[in-house]
């Protein structure tokens, strides 16, 4: 069975499918971070100290980078109170301590950090501690999405028009090397080149501008800032950005050299000569350009890098050849004109295979990436990133079956094209009549000759009359179905293309979950809530102190303490708490303080349900005076 065929495509359009939804289905296993997340720290969340710290240490999942303000510790009155900037411990790439200012205050401190994880993508977050005892904070710090910013959405539009410069570049070069080396000479296949090397090369500068405000979270004129500038340039981002535009140059000079010696050649040999010289260059540039997206993305960082960096190189690739290939085709068909003629059958029958051997490249690679960064069924629809990739998926099996058509009507204009060819030979070759031939070649055949109500034909216009006169034969049909079809598929693949970039933007779904349990690994372990209270007489003003601990669904040890107005300790004949678990109808349950002089507590409360519980508590400090107050805390699932 030849390889163009309809049954052909479509069986190995439904194994390839089936392949990707096997390996989505038993890729469950191992894990991958391709975003750093905290995995703990020093204080940790939550805690209240005796005796202030020295110094705040934070650990995550993989290496980072940061800037002079990447980690800030705020006081209560928002006053930054570390007096220089992060470094690693012990040369630790994974780390960041500050150190601290000495006498701190008491009271309840915050912790704001923003750095760069090793695919290049930033990351942030914030937890508190207390010196002393807790307190009202008063100090700032940003939330939501590190990137959701003017110039993170900025980034990410110019890293989507360097994907498509890189497609474009990519497609043009394999379909003249690989297809049609005498496309060379086409004024839309050397407009689409020079297109995406502008493209690549305009989006590659405004990428190194943006880097240094999207790290940092920086307004937009920060892009012009010097120091910002150093500081991208030695980075592994910039580092791969600058390879690019170096590579960007390289090509230009190539395709400048060739170009110049293709003027300088006859014959329709030369440019299959100039093409199998040109390949080995070729191949070498287009795989340089794609190391330096999967050199400093995802595929850099996790498990199996020394696989998945060449795998997203081939992804980068195919995705190129495919799209950018198809984009050229339809330029082709659609233009008109004698600079651009008809592309050979033979031609669109190589661009057809060499499509769908980038299309399984495509399949085989993305499970991989998939695997590698989702691992389970319910990280499709838990995670951004798994739901962004159902719709990639989605979009793919319909272009699949898009280009199923395109195929089709490939294979039948190989099918019909030398039939075709033939009869017009034929047709050509017969004596034209006498008519067109006294128009043709006789001047003096008066205009009386021409039949009233024709126009007269246009000088040079000969062949287009020969072709309107032409029927319109089968081959012709396949052709315009054939366009149809191709011009299809680069609308979903624009389309595809545009959910890849926001893709690598996203937090892979392996790594969402690995952030949640360093998260939960890192959870306060004691549950500190402080309730004022106001007996409404004099002196009868204070505030209880309930801890928690660990603060999570089994048995729990609590410990109450009663201060004064003044934060003195004050001691109370009875103290009671009760919780209540209001939206399961559970409790209230009586944690059975008992008076230990000086402070209350119960070492054996059970607490059956995760989620947010009401705290009654009773404060008794007469035998006639007592208040009740309430206050919610909110307990976690068991560790185990």
């Amino acid at each position: 069975m030849r390889p163009g065929s309809p049954r052909t495509g479509t069986s190995l359009t439904v194994l390839a499918l089936l392949t990707a939804v096997f390996a989505l289905i038993v890729g469950g296993a191992g894990s991958a971070f391709a975003h750093a997340g905290l995995s703990g720290s020093d204080p940790g969340d939550g805690v209240v100290l005796k005796t202030a710290p020295k110094a705040v240490t934070l650990t995550f999942t993989e290496s980072v980078g940061f800037s002079d303000d990447s980690v800030r510790v705020l006081s209560p009155g928002n006053e930054r109170v570390n007096p220089r900037p992060a470094e690693h411990v012990d040369g630790k790439d994974n780390t960041a301590r500050v150190d601290l200012s000495d006498e701190l205050p008491q009271g309840t401190y915050t912790v704001a950090w923003r750095v760069v994880s090793a695919d290049g993508h930033p990351i942030s977050g914030a937890f508190v501690f207390s010196v002393g005892e807790p307190s009202e904070t008063a100090a700032v710090v940003p939330t939501g999405s590190p990137t959701d910013t003017a110039v993170g959405r900025l980034y990410g539009f110019v890293r989507y028009v360097a994907y498509s410069g890189l497609a474009l570049l990519v497609g043009v070069t394999a379909f003249v090397v690989v297809c049609w080396p005498a496309a060379a000479s086409l004024r839309p296949v050397r407009r689409q080149l020079a297109v995406g090397w502008v493209m690549l090369v305009a989006s590659t500068v405004a990428l190194l501008l943006l880097r240094g405000p999207y790290e940092t979270a920086g307004p937009l004129t920060s892009a012009f800032d010097l120091s910002q500038w150093s500081r991208t340039a030695t980075g592994r981002p910039g580092g791969a950005l600058l390879a690019r535009l170096a590579l960007l140059a390289v090509a230009a000079v190539a395709v400048k050299r060739s170009a110049v010696r293709f003027r300088g050649q006859d014959g329709g040999a030369e440019p299959q000569a100039l093409g199998s010289r040109a390949r080995p260059a070729g191949a070498v540039l287009a795989l340089g350009l794609a190391l330096t997206w999967a050199a400093a993305e995802h595929a850099s960082a996790g498990i199996q890098v020394l696989l998945a960096v060449p795998v997203a190189v081939l992804h980068l690739l195919a995705m190129g050849v495919w799209l950018g290939g198809l984009i050229t085709v339809v330029l082709l068909l659609r233009s008109r004109g004698d600079t651009a003629p008809a592309i050979p059958a033979a031609a669109m029958s190589r661009f057809s295979t060499l499509a769908f051997a980038a299309v399984a490249v495509l399949v085989g690679t993305g499970v991989y990436q998939s695997w590698r960064q989702v691992g389970s069924w319910g990280a499709l629809t838990t995670t951004s990133y798994g739901r962004t990739l159902v719709v990639k998926v989605a979009a793919v099996a319909v272009v699949l079956c898009v280009a199923f058509f395109s195929r089709r009507w490939t294979a039948r204009l190989v099918r019909e094209a030398p039939a075709a060819a033939r009869k017009l030979k034929l047709k050509l070759r017969e004596p034209a009549p006498e008519r067109v031939r006294e128009t043709a070649g006789a001047p003096s055949v008066p205009a009386a000759a021409e039949p009233s109500g024709r126009p007269e034909t246009p000088r040079g216009g000969e062949a287009e009359g020969t072709d309107t006169q032409r029927p319109v034969t089968p081959a012709d049909a396949s052709r315009r179905r054939l366009r149809r079809t191709v011009a299809v598929e680069v609308v979903l693949g624009v389309v595809v293309l545009a959910i890849t970039t926001v893709l690598t933007g996203t937090q892979p779904s392996r790594a969402a979950a690995g952030s949640a349990k360093a998260a939960a690994g890192h959870e306060p372990q004691v549950r500190v809530v402080t309730v004022p209270f106001d007996m409404g007489t004099a002196n009868h003003q204070g505030s209880v102190q309930i801890s928690l601990e660990p603060g999570r669904v089994g048995e729990n040890t609590v410990e109450a303490v009663v201060y004064t107005a003044d934060g003195g300790l004050a001691t109370v004949p009875e103290l009671r708490l009760t919780l209540t678990q209001e939206d399961l109808g559970i409790g209230p349950i009586d944690a059975k303080l008992t008076n230990q002089k000086g402070y209350w507590a119960a070492y054996d409360l059970r607490l059956p349900m995760p989620g947010e519980w009401t705290m009654n508590i009773t404060v008794r400090t007469s035998e006639i005076d007592q208040v009740t107050v309430r206050e919610t805390v909110r307990i976690t699932p068991s560790s185990s």
